[in-house]
C-alpha cells in the first residue's frame, strides 16, 4: 500500500509541475514566435484612408502605412496579409488575435494608452481642419466649432476633440475621402478634423470639390505608428528594429516623400497651437 501511495504521490507531483510549466509558458510573450512559425504577418487596416491605406487605379492596396508594413515584412523575412475594417474593427481584430498589428495612421490617446502600444514613430504631424472654400464654414478658431457639424468615424480622438468644443458629431463608417469632402462642400457637414498631411493629400487629390484646409489654425503636435496589443513586446521590438534600419538607410524618407512630398518621419517646423484635448 505504501509503495502505491508513493507512486501516486510522485505522479500527482508530476502533474502539478507540468501544469505549472504550462501556465508559465502561457504567460510568455510569444508574439514574434507565432509570426515566425506562421511565416506571415497579419495586419489590420482600412483600405479607405488616403494616403495611408487605399486602393490605387490598378486596384492594389497601397499607401504610406501599407508600404512600410510591406517593407517591414520583407526585412523580417515573412509574408504579409492585410485585413480591412473600420477603426473599431481594426482594434477589435488586435484584441481577438486576428491581426498582429494595425497600420492606419494610428496614434495613442485616451483609453487606448492602457491597452495598446505604438511602434517607433513613422510619421510626425499635427491636426488641422477642412472647411468649405467659400466661407471657411464660419470657423476661424477652435472655439468656433461650437454648434458646427463635425464629420468623422466614431470614437476617434478627432471626434472627441470636436465634441469637447461643442460640435455636433456626424458619424461615418469607413467612408471614402470624396464622400467626406463632398458633404462639407454641400453643407451636410461643416468641418473635418484630422491629420494635416492626410488632409493635404486628400484635398490635393480631389481639387474639384470646393473645400480647403483652414489656414494658420494648426495644433497638437503628434506622431503615429503601427498599433500593437500592449503585451506583444517581442513582435513590436522586431518591427522597431526593421523601422530603425529603414530610417538609417533612407528607405523611410524615400517612401514618405513618395506620398507626402516631404519626410514626415522628421518633426514639422510649423507654429502650432495647443487644444484642450478630450480625454
Amino acid at each position: 500500500m505504501k509503495k502505491w501511495l508513493v507512486v501516486a504521490t510522485l505522479l500527482t507531483a508530476g502533474l502539478v509541475l507540468t501544469a505549472c510549466g504550462t501556465k508559465e509558458k502561457e504567460g510568455q510573450d510569444e508574439s514574434w514566435g507565432k509570426v515566425e512559425e506562421a511565416g506571415k504577418l497579419t495586419v489590420s487596416t482600412s483600405g479607405t484612408l488616403f494616403p495611408s491605406s487605399y486602393y490605387n487605379d490598378n486596384n492594389q492596396l497601397v499607401g504610406y502605412d501599407v508600404d512600410l508594413a510591406k517593407e517591414v515584412a520583407k526585412r523580417l523575412d515573412v509574408d504579409i496579409e492585410f485585413k480591412e475594417y473600420n477603426v473599431d474593427g481594426q482594434i477589435a481584430a488586435l484584441q481577438r488575435g486576428e491581426a498582429d498589428f494595425a497600420a492606419n495612421d494610428f496614434g495613442l490617446s485616451g483609453d487606448r494608452k492602457d491597452k495598446f502600444s505604438l511602434s517607433t514613430p513613422i510619421k510626425y504631424s499635427f491636426t488641422s481642419m477642412i472647411v468649405r472654400e467659400s466661407d471657411d464654414s464660419g470657423i476661424h478658431s477652435l472655439e468656433d466649432l461650437k454648434g458646427k457639424k463635425a464629420a468623422g468615424e466614431p470614437n476617434t480622438s478627432y471626434m472627441k476633440l470636436a465634441e469637447s468644443y461643442g460640435a455636433e458629431l456626424v458619424v461615418y463608417d469607413n467612408a471614402t475621402n470624396d464622400q467626406y469632402l463632398t458633404d462639407v462642400a454641400n453643407g451636410r457637414t461643416d468641418v473635418i478634423i484630422n491629420d494635416y498631411y492626410l488632409q493635404k493629400m486628400s484635398v490635393g487629390a480631389l481639387p474639384d470639390i470646393p473645400v480647403k484646409i483652414l489656414e494658420d489654425v494648426y495644433f497638437d503636435l503628434d506622431h503615429t505608428g503601427f498599433l500593437f496589443v500592449k503585451e506583444n513586446n517581442e513582435l513590436r521590438e522586431k518591427v522597431d528594429t526593421a523601422l530603425k534600419e529603414m530610417k538609417e538607410d533612407g528607405t523611410l524618407a524615400k517612401i514618405s516623400e513618395g506620398y507626402f512630398q516631404t519626410d514626415v518621419s522628421e518633426k514639422p517646423k510649423e507654429d502650432l497651437l495647443e487644444s484642450k484635448k478630450a480625454e
